[in-house]
């Protein structure tokens, strides 16, 4: 198994990156008035995905294509890794914006990204080895995402793209793959720092000033992790759980002295560790019965990456009502978990679960 410490060393080297990188550029722009409805711009992995993947040459692992994805709420599969919506969903429904169209949707589909636009990729990282080939890397991510901007220049003009960028949340889920990378694979590419990829956020210098995080859930805690090692009896794979919360330590800690440094940068961080954690070990305060074992899979907490398509176990069993779950699959949460959670961002009480601003907040700054 790879050396994860220097999984954590690449993370804490390139958010620090990102500090650095983004003091080059002052905030510019006033954000427009509060009568205008901010854009949505997603990036990240699976946890944001509504279906970028389904239009990239990948394997079934990293595609939602199928039933019973979306079986709850779409009646059909849309991309997204749950039997629902995600936390995206939400976030633009409290927002009073549509559903955010997928960069990658058919080319014939109309295209007006004036709301926004989801970025987002299953299996993604921010490291660009993370299942390289696979999937869309944050890089490539943020460089369509500067291909938006050019869009909403000729649209709308400089000075209204330009308001429309600097008033626009800027979504992120990152981190989660390449941390669990090397316990799935036989990947050593964590064994040097020689690869990694420093990347330069665009979109500080671009205009963007107000940010949405989520940090990484207790990894070891996720059905698939739990029956990694036989002899652990469906304990949490505490090495994992630990990574993950050196890692949101340290993106606190940039966050934090982001703020300090960058004149109007704004953000809002959920603790989505702290909430699962809650999730997985108290379901009935949340109207849910299970907490642990996935809706959709085989095995022990159904933790066989198993729920339907070409996947190499083609068994699965499947709970009759997805809503008393907490887990959907073997990695992912049900619509149930992100309503709940989503709306701990939209309107929590800014505390050690969501801040410095909860969304609604930050959307009306």
């Amino acid at each position: 198994m790879a050396n994860l410490s220097f999984t954590f060393s690449a993370f804490l080297l390139l958010h620090h990156h990102l500090l650095f990188s983004s003091t080059i550029s002052e905030a510019k722009t006033e954000h427009r008035s509060n009568d205008r409805v901010s854009s949505l711009f997603i990036f990240g992995d699976s946890f944001l995905d509504a279906g970028n993947n389904n239009y990239i040459n990948t394997t079934t692992l990293d595609q939602a294509n199928f039933l019973p994805y979306g079986e709850t709420y779409f009646r059909f599969p849309t991309g997204r890794f749950s039997d629902g919506r995600l936390l995206s969903d939400f976030i633009a429904e409290y927002a009073n914006l549509p559903l955010i169209p997928t960069f990658l949707q058919p080319p014939g589909t109309h295209r007006n990204y004036s709301n926004g636009v989801n970025f987002a990729s299953a299996g993604a990282g921010a490291l660009v080895e993370t299942f390289k080939g696979f999937v869309i890397d944050l890089k490539t991510q943020v460089m369509y995402y500067k291909k938006v901007e050019n869009w909403l220049r000729c649209k709308l003009g400089n000075n209204e793209a330009k308001l429309t960028l600097s008033h626009a949340v800027y979504f992120f889920s990152i981190g989660t793959n390449d941390y669990i990378n090397p316990f799935l694979t036989n990947s050593t590419l964590l064994n040097s720092y020689s690869n990694s990829i420093h990347v330069e956020m665009e979109i500080y210098k671009i205009g963007g000033r107000k940010f949405a995080f989520i940090n990484l859930p207790a990894l070891g805690c996720l059905p698939a992790m739990r029956i990694l090692e036989p002899g652990n009896n469906g304990k949490c794979l505490e090495e994992a759980s630990n990574l993950a919360s050196l890692h949101n330590k340290a993106l606190y800690k940039v966050l934090v002295e982001m703020e300090e440094k960058l004149k109007g940068f704004k953000y809002s961080l959920f603790d989505l560790e702290t909430s699962l954690r809650q999730m997985m070990n108290h379901p009935s305060k949340y109207g849910m019965k299970e907490g642990k074992r996935a809706c959709c899979g085989t095995g022990k907490y159904r933790g066989v990456f198993s729920c339907g398509g070409k996947r190499i176990v083609k068994k699965f069993e499947l709970c009759k009502n997805p809503n008393e779950y907490v887990f959907w699959d073997s990695f992912h949460l049900t619509e149930m978990s992100y309503k709940q959670m989503s709306f701990q961002m939209w309107a929590g009480d800014v505390s050690t679960t969501i801040g410095p601003y909860n969304l609604n907040q930050l959307f009306h700054i």
